[in-house]
């Protein structure tokens, strides 16, 4: 650190001589004595320092014009939003330690310097803002010379160097008339009373020892030491000049009292306070909610004669206990029951009639759990055993869980089951041995058979069957296959007549594979055919075709299997010596085939049953876990069980027959072992504590009220474990609630009334030592109802304000009437009946006098009629929401709300508040009006209607029969959604949705199919010969292929054209000698290489779900179609024989929107009412979405809360009366007194009404506090101004809020409020002597936006009015911009002095209404013509003198509506002797 860092250091730099032009050059060029330095001493800062050193920030100077900064920008004429400046402020590098300044370098090292200025903004300036005046006062003087006042107040202060307010005071002079004598110019004026005293020190001492002896023995004593003096007042007679004059020439027969009792001022005093008490909280918890500790004092003096309040008695203060004793505090958590089952609704599009079991539904869903708060355990529970620690589940007030409580929903996805798939039915094979190893029996069968295509969930044992079988005799297991026939070989090596062929054969088994030919060696050897090549001459035939496929698969009564074939006559003999043709009959073959009988079996199996206990097995081979399909996840297994199944020998269309009809061998198994689930209780939480009953006592004695306890079911029960408990929810009624105890001030007895002592007295004039007004006091202390005394701290803090220590007394002279305070009123027996009385006496020697017997001036009793209550109750308000009965609510097991397809409809009730009103149309509690406090009447809230579609229509058949196409089905709208249903989903034009779906067309489904051909017939026949050109025909039909060869003929149109065999054909039929071809094969298949093979794809289908699936996870599909090169779909086969790559993607994921229904919460239960009393007050209660709706489910319901009116309760409150005039007793003017009284007021809450007076005890139950304040006042000093004095008002009431602002804008100046006080003369001539008028302003929140604007009424003559508005329609003085005050007056230059003109806007002289205007030729008013009356002058009419054109209408009458805002066009031709020298033409234009 040492040397290294801090000052000492030096700092060099070079320092040369240089031109002016820049090249250097000899140092002694230049002056030696200007030469800078170069070396300095310098700082080196070091990291530490950054502990020493800091910027200090000055503070920000005024605000500086930036036109004054730069003289170059103009400064704006017309201020709006305010003038852009700058402001700056000293920044410093100092040592922390001291402040000293250091080197800004130091201080920079560690962070650079703050900014040294900114912009700011300086305000417009605002102008002070006055009220208009008030009306003139009456004259200050009832006869001679006065003064009038009328006063205005500040609405506005002026602001930023606006104008200061103007005089808040008018005056003027007033004479009501002369005065008949001289006018009295003296008057007596009271001074305020003096600090409260005793007579001298001996006395106060001895009195001291009294009030001590006393204070022992009375009650209350030690709270307050009261003692009781003496004040005077002066009295002066003051002249109307203000002087003051001798008191004998203010000619009052009595003076005014200058003494009264009054109570040595004695300010509040406490103890210190006590020790803080113990920390509420008694645990340490680090981020939980701090305990608080409240420490309190008590008083030792109260404070008396108006002396300093007493402070507040107890205060608290956060705290969290410490020291090592200190357990941790509990920590609760939330826990969650088991999610619901995954409950799936059907999408709209998908609703169907027929498929009404739901149960089955897959795909995306919603589950629900219960969330319920525990104490977390210190060792978190790691299995589901743990479930059953009673203390770690017992569920707890939810309160006492922090942070957010988990879901109570979410979706979820059920998988969709994988159906089974099979293939298309083989074709029937051979009769073969059930059992080729044993063939001891004759019996035999031919099969046919299916392949499973996919793995189906579940396994295989769900799959239809596989294998169906015929029985039939003569069954082998293996033969002869005849591959082909060689040529026909003609016998004893000639080379036409009579031959064989030979057959060419392969040995195959049951099931078409070629096998070993020695397995063969049993069958029969297919013969050589007989044949024969055709010699010269004779006739040719063609060879035999093939046989055609069976005509049935099997034989019965009605049906019987045929086949054929056919050959056909190439050539006809030659004559004679060659073989003759034969019959066209034997052109054709028939044979029987499928002879077997059209009886076919199977077996066929049933579900598997229930997995039962495998005995044989021990069960401790089976403690495995699977994957389970409820919500649990993974489920374990505890033992090895058996399934069985039914398995029944079928015969299709009969049904069940005996089993040695199907294939013993193809018997499905009907035993197959399985794993046993584990047995699971149900799981249900220990009971809840009770709910606490109310703690704190009620006032009045309230009802009882109840606690409640519950459990939660956390794991349903499965696989035969024990059942859930039916009980979850347990109520009881709490025990009978304690009364609050009351606390009541109770006073003591008055104490005997002290006089002013007779020393002070004894002066004035009618005065006696024993008698007069004086002050007594009375002890107060506080005590519960039951009459047992507590500390007054109590009563202070419960009981109200504190009754009166004091009060004013009178001690009787001894001609002075004493009498009794009134009683009460007696009560009436009935409303409307009758009279009530009060009475009073005379006491003591009073009695006995004559002059207070006299009840005139001392009455002993007064009466009045009972009151006469008469109501009527009249509805007010809104009807309430419609409100459904309670316990619409469905919960499940798990208390889970199954919210989505209840439907909240039916009938409810709404309610309507009643207030009742009595003859005074005061409000009175409405059991007055024997209600109940509203009416109810019955509602309904319509149920939602979801959208409705028609069922699916069927599939259309694939778009293309060859290849791939599309097919679709569709459903159309039957009814929209309403009140809130389940949406339609996306429709299309017509109101319909649709499914699309690629289908693939076997290109080999349809084939032509070709009859023979029929016999030649010979066109150009020789006759001779049967030879020459001909024509053959036969029958080509479009038929369906299947497995078994073409069956049913269909459509032409679905066969391929292009390959339609020929009907017909023409050829040459051979003559004798001629060779003889048979007819041309099939074309052999062009070659792939010659040819374009494409591969294209369709579009994508529609998201296809799983057969039971309504939403979630699907896939699109889209065909591979194989493509020529001309554009036609031919078979797969060409493309995958030439290997093109198939890469490409066939089907993508996709997922379908689920149908997610709103789930709402429960209701809340009602809140308290809104208002305490009045017709206003609402209950409310709310619920809140806990899952909003997705896709086309149920959306949320608009209405999330709900409301009813509470019973109506009138208002009561205390009010203060108006103050009564200031009065100064005894004299004219001076220090006086002026009084209020405070009152019992009904009104209905809304503020909009003043209320009315009642009873003071219907405000018995309330605090007297009026608008808040506690602090009663019903007495104050005033001033009454003696004659002449000039004396300022009362403060005028704050004015409302104002902002500063522009256009509605807030400028960022805060707010404001002013209130004033303005000043009132009497007298002329002391006017000078008066003071200056007040006002004083703070700032507020929440003001208001007030826009200034120019108003101006309608010119009456050449003046017109001009006055300042404010926004709210407030008219004012000041505000408005003075550069943009409208002209008030106007003149015109020469006069108008014309008869009926006048002076224009434009400030030239125009003519009243019906008059018009004739110029000079200088452009000045000349004479106001009346506009001549309208004449339309006919042909040949030459008196028409004037013609007045009128640009709107020549029919337009002569006069004019009044108000009209222009004038017409008119011409005004010149005279018979041509222009005069003063006339012109005169055009006006109409406006």
């Amino acid at each position: 650190m040492g040397s290294e860092c801090g000052p000492g250091g030096s700092q060099s730099r070079a320092v040369w001589c240089a031109h002016s032009e820049g090249w250097t050059t000899l140092q002694t060029n230049c002056p030696q004595s200007e030469r800078p330095d170069n070396q300095q001493s310098c700082f080196r800062v070091c990291d530490w320092h950054k502990e020493l050193y800091d910027w200090q920030l000055g503070a920000w100077n005024q605000c500086v014009p930036v036109s004054l900064r730069n003289p170059g920008v103009p400064r704006p004429a017309v201020c709006t939003r305010g003038e852009e400046g700058l402001q700056t402020r000293e920044v410093g590098c100092v040592q922390k330690a001291d402040g000293a300044p250091a080197e800004d370098a130091i201080c920079e090292y560690f962070e650079p310097k703050p900014r040294l200025e900114q912009a700011c903004l300086i305000p417009c300036p605002r102008d002070c803002v006055v009220s208009e005046f008030s009306p003139w006062t009456a004259c200050s003087k009832t006869c001679g010379m006065g003064l009038q006042n009328r006063v205005r107040s500040i609405l506005a202060p002026p602001l930023f160097g606006g104008s200061a307010c103007p005089n808040l005071t008018e005056f003027r002079t007033c004479q009501p008339g002369s005065c008949p004598g001289p006018e009295s110019m003296y008057s007596l004026r009271v001074g305020s009373w003096g600090p409260c005293r005793v007579k001298d020190p001996e006395t106060r001492e001895l009195i001291k020892k009294k009030r001590t002896r006393n204070r022992q023995n009375r009650q209350g004593g030690k709270f307050w030491d009261l003692q009781v003096g003496y004040q005077t007042r002066e009295v002066t007679c003051v002249h109307r000049s203000g002087s003051t004059e001798e008191l004998s020439l203010c000619n009052q027969q009595t003076l005014p009292v200058t003494y009264q009792a009054c109570v040595i001022t004695k300010d509040c005093e406490v103890t210190e306070w006590s020790e803080w008490s113990a920390c509420s909280k008694e645990c340490y918890d680090l981020n939980g909610p701090k305990g608080q500790r409240t420490r309190t004092r008590r008083i030792q003096q109260f404070n008396v004669g108006g002396g300093a309040e007493c402070p507040h008695l107890e205060e608290s203060e956060p705290c969290s206990p410490q020291g090592e004793g200190v357990p941790p505090c509990v920590v609760y958590t939330w826990k969650t029951t088991e999610w619901s089952e995954c409950r799936v609704d059907t999408l709209l599009s998908q609703q169907d009639r027929r498929r009404g079991n739901q149960t089955g539904l897959c795909g995306g869903g919603i589950q629900s759990r219960e969330v319920y708060c525990v104490q977390a355990s210190s060792d978190p529970p790691s299995n589901l055993s743990s479930l059953k620690s009673k203390e770690a589940s017992r569920p707890v007030n939810s309160d006492l869980c922090l942070g957010v409580s988990p879901n109570t929903t979410q979706l979820c996805h059920i998988p969709c089951p994988v159906e089974c798939e099979v293939s298309s039915w083989s074709a029937w094979g051979p009769c073969t041995f059930e059992n080729c190893q044993d063939q001891s029996s004759k019996k035999g069968f031919k099969l046919r058979k299916r392949k499973i295509l996919n793995e189906p969930t579940g396994g295989t044992g769900n799959c239809p069957h596989l294998t169906e079988a015929i029985p039939c005799e003569e069954p082998t297991c293996y033969d002869w296959l005849l591959v082909k026939l060689e040529e026909c070989i003609p016998d004893n090596d000639k080379e036409c007549g009579p031959g064989t062929q030979s057959p060419q054969v392969q040995c195959i088994n049951s099931d078409g594979v070629f096998v070993d030919r020695q397995l063969c060696r049993d069958a029969i050897l297919p013969m050589p055919v007989l044949c024969e090549v055709p010699c010269p001459k004779d006739c040719v035939l063609s060879p035999w075709t093939a046989w055609s496929l069976c005509s049935h698969t099997c034989s019965g009564k009605n049906t019987e299997g045929k086949q054929t074939r056919a050959r056909s006559i190439l050539a006809y003999n030659a004559g004679e010596g060659g073989v003759q043709c034969p019959n066209s009959s034997t052109l054709q073959e028939a044979r029987s085939c499928n002879e077997h009988p059209c009886t076919v079996y199977h077996w066929q199996t049933g579900p598997w049953g229930q997995c039962i206990e495998d005995t044989s097995v021990p069960s401790a081979n089976g403690s495995i876990s699977r994957s389970g399909a409820g919500a649990s996840g993974t489920e374990a297994s505890c033992s090895v069980g058996m399934q069985t199944r039914k398995v029944i020998c079928v015969r299709v269309n009969v049904g069940q027959v005996p089993p040695k009809k199907c294939p013993e061998s193809l018997r499905p198994e009907t035993v197959r072992p399985c794993l046993l689930p584990c047995k699971r209780d149900c799981i249900v939480t220990p009971y809840s504590d009770w709910t606490p009953c109310p703690t704190t006592c009620q006032a009045g004695g309230a009802t009882k009220k109840k606690q409640s306890r519950k459990r939660i079911i956390i794991q349903l029960p499965a696989n035969g474990g024990q059942d859930c408990p039916e009980v979850l929810f347990q109520e009881k009624e709490c025990e009978a609630p304690s009364v609050c105890p009351g606390y009541r001030w109770k006073t003591h007895k008055w104490r005997r009334c002290q006089l002013v002592p007779w020393s002070i007295r004894q002066d004035s004039p009618g005065a006696q030592e024993t008698c007069g007004p004086g002050l007594q006091a009375r002890a107060v202390s506080c005590r519960k109802q039951d009459s047992g005394q507590v500390d007054i701290g109590v009563c202070l803090k419960l009981a109200g304000p504190m009754p009166s220590l004091t009060q004013a007394c009178q001690l009787p002279c001894q001609d002075d009437c004493q009498l009794t305070s009134w009683s009460k009123f007696s009560s009436c027996a009935a409303d409307c009946v009758g009279v009530r009385t009060r009475r009073r006496a005379l006491v003591g020697k009073s009695k006995k006098r004559d002059h207070c017997k006299n009840t005139q001036l001392y009455p002993l009793s007064e009466t009045q009629y009972c009151p006469c209550n008469k109501y009527n109750a009249q509805p007010v308000g809104n009807w309430s929401d419609c409100i459904l009965p309670e316990g619409g609510r469905v919960e499940g097991l798990l208390g889970m709300k199954v919210q989505g397809d209840i439907k909240e409809c039916g009938q409810g009730y709404r309610y309507q508040a009643m207030v009742c009103y009595d003859q005074d149309n005061r409000l009175v509690e409405t059991s007055r009006c024997n209600s109940h406090g509203y009416i109810e009447e019955a509602c309904i809230i319509p149920c939602p209607s979801d959208c409705k579609l028609s069922e699916w229509s069927n599939w259309s058949r694939c778009s293309k029969s060859c290849g791939s196409g599309v097919k679709v089905r569709s459903k159309w709208l039957r009814e929209k959604p309403y009140n809130g249903g389940r949406p339609c989903p996306k429709l299309d034009h017509v109101n319909q949705v649709y499914e699309v779906v690629p289908c693939q067309s076997d290109c080999g489904q349809y084939v032509w199919v070709a009859e023979p051909w029929s016999v030649w017939k010979v066109s150009n026949v020789d006759l001779k010969e049967n030879c020459g050109e001909g024509v053959q025909t036969r029958k080509v039909r479009c038929m369906q292929n299947t497995i078994d060869g073409p069956s049913d003929p269909v459509e032409d149109y679905l066969c391929d054209p292009e390959e339609m065999p020929l009907g017909a054909r023409e050829s040459k039929l051979p003559c004798p000698e001629d060779c003889v071809l048979s007819d041309w094969s099939p074309w052999s298949r062009c070659p792939l290489l010659y040819l374009m093979i494409l591969t294209v794809f369709s579009d994508w289908s529609t998201c296809q779900l799983s057969e039971r699936a309504v939403c979630g996870s699907g896939i699109k599909t889209r065909m591979l179609d194989c493509v020529r090169s001309d554009g036609k779909s031919v078979d797969l086969k060409f493309c995958e024989e030439l290997n093109l790559e198939r890469k490409w993607q066939m089907n993508a994921s996709c997922v379908v929107e689920c149908p997610i229904n709103c789930q709402l919460s429960d209701w809340s239960s009602w809140s308290e009412c809104t208002h305490t009393c009045g017709p206003a007050g609402k209950l409310w209660r709310r619920r809140t979405v806990i899952q909003a709706s997705q896709g086309d489910g149920r959306p949320c319901p608009s209405q999330l809360e709900q409301w009813k009116p509470c019973p109506v309760k009138p208002c009561y409150s205390w009010r203060y009366s108006a103050w009564s005039p200031c009065k100064a007793e005894g004299a004219r003017c001076g220090e006086g007194l002026r009084f209020r009284n405070v009152s019992c007021f009904v009104s209905d809450g809304s503020g909009k009404e003043e209320g009315n007076l009642v009873d003071e005890e219907l405000c018995g139950d309330l605090e007297q506090t009026v608008e808040g304040d506690k602090q009663i006042t019903l007495e104050e000093s005033c001033t009454v101004p003696c004659p002449g004095e000039c004396y300022l008002t009362d403060w005028t009431l704050w004015s409302p809020c104002q902002l500063n602002c522009v256009g509605g804008d807030d400028l960022g100046f805060g707010s404001v409020q002013v209130r004033s006080r303005a000043v009132l003369a009497q007298e002329p001539e002391n006017l000078l002597q008066c003071p200056e008028q007040e006002w004083e302003a703070r700032p507020c929140t929440d003001g208001q936006c007030y826009e200034y604007k120019w108003m101006t009424g309608s010119w009456k003559g050449s003046s017109r009015l001009v006055w300042c508005q404010r926004s709210d329609g407030l008219n004012v003085t000041g505000g408005c911009l003075a550069t943009s005050e409208p002209v008030s007056d106007r003149s015109c230059d020469p006069a108008c002095d014309k008869p009926r003109s006048y002076c224009t806007e434009a400030g030239m002289c125009g003519c009243e209404e019906g008059y018009t205007e004739v110029m000079t030729s200088d452009g000045v008013l000349d004479q106001c013509t009346v506009i001549p009356v309208l004449e339309i002058p006919t042909a040949g009419d030459s008196k028409a003198d004037v013609k007045t054109i009128r640009a709107i209408s020549p029919t337009q009458p002569t006069t004019n509506l009044p108000g009209r805002s222009g004038r017409t066009w008119f011409l005004q031709p010149f005279g018979p002797g041509g222009p005069s020298p003063h006339m012109l033409w005169i055009v006006q234009l109409l406006l």
